[in-house]
C-alpha cells in the first residue's frame, strides 16, 4: 500500500494519480478512492483556522491524514491538474441538524466531495438539513 512507502514513492504515486485524473471518466471519484485508502490519524490541524492547514507537501511528508486532512489532500490533488485549472474550489464545514453529524466537504464547481465517502455528488443532492459552519474559498493551486 502506497501510504506505507517512503516519501519519494508516495510523491511519485501522487503524481501518477494527478496524471490519471486528467483522462479518467470519473476523475473526482478516482481521487476519492485513492485518498480513502489513507489510514486515519488524529486531527492534524484546526479545520476552522486556515493558518494551521498543512500544505500538500507537508501532508505527503508527514503521512498523517485525519478526516479533514483527507479533504485537503483531495483538494490539492484535483487543483494541481490541468483538467481543473479553471475550477472554483471551496472547503466547507457543515453540520447536519437532523443527524448531528459534522461533514468536511470540498466543493468543486457544482460537485461536492465528502458527503458520500464513496463518490462525488451534485450540489443539488445535499439535504436541506445541512447547516454551514464554515466556508473557505480556495485558490487554484496552479495560480
Amino acid at each position: 500500500m502506497i501510504f506505507f512507502e517512503r516519501f519519494e514513492k508516495r510523491t511519485q504515486n501522487w503524481r501518477e494519480l494527478r496524471q490519471e485524473i486528467e483522462t479518467d471518466n470519473q476523475p473526482l471519484d478516482r481521487a476519492i478512492q485513492f485518498w480513502n485508502k489513507a489510514p486515519i490519524s488524529a486531527r492534524i490541524c484546526d479545520p476552522y483556522d486556515q493558518k494551521t492547514w498543512p500544505e500538500a507537501w507537508q501532508l505527503l511528508e508527514e503521512n498523517k491524514y485525519c478526516e479533514f486532512g483527507k479533504i485537503l489532500a483531495i483538494y490539492y490533488t484535483i487543483s494541481l491538474t490541468d483538467r481543473y485549472a479553471a475550477s472554483n474550489f471551496e472547503i466547507q464545514i457543515a453540520q447536519d441538524r437532523a443527524g448531528q453529524k459534522l461533514y468536511y466537504l470540498l466543493k468543486v464547481d457544482d460537485m461536492i466531495i465528502g458527503y458520500d465517502y464513496s463518490r462525488a455528488v451534485h450540489l443539488s443532492e445535499l439535504p436541506d438539513t445541512l447547516e454551514m459552519q464554515g466556508v473557505f474559498p480556495m485558490e487554484n493551486e496552479q495560480d
